[in-house]
């Protein structure tokens, strides 16, 4: 695998991912009530845990992006 194969993947995965975080986002705060009542029927959860399950759940997507994909590819760009 070329570096410049590698640099292309790792961009466009990072955008990927980037914009899946920015959708679920948008889902989230845009559907709150009927993810909510949909997920609380297969689930007992309170409203808090589940604001915070999906807050971690966006936290955690968005630091291993930052940190697989972002970070290398700035990397190889200035390494290159």
């Amino acid at each position: 695998m070329s570096i410049e194969l590698l640099r292309a993947v790792l961009g466009w995965s990072a955008i990927l991912n980037l914009l899946l975080v920015t959708v679920w986002f948008a889902l989230f705060r845009s559907m709150h009530d009927r993810m909510y009542a949909m997920h609380s029927r297969w689930f007992h959860l309170s409203e808090e845990t589940f604001d915070g399950i999906h807050y971690a759940g966006m936290a955690a997507t968005k630091i291993a992006t930052w940190l697989l994909f972002v970070m290398p590819y700035v990397a190889l760009r200035i390494a290159g």
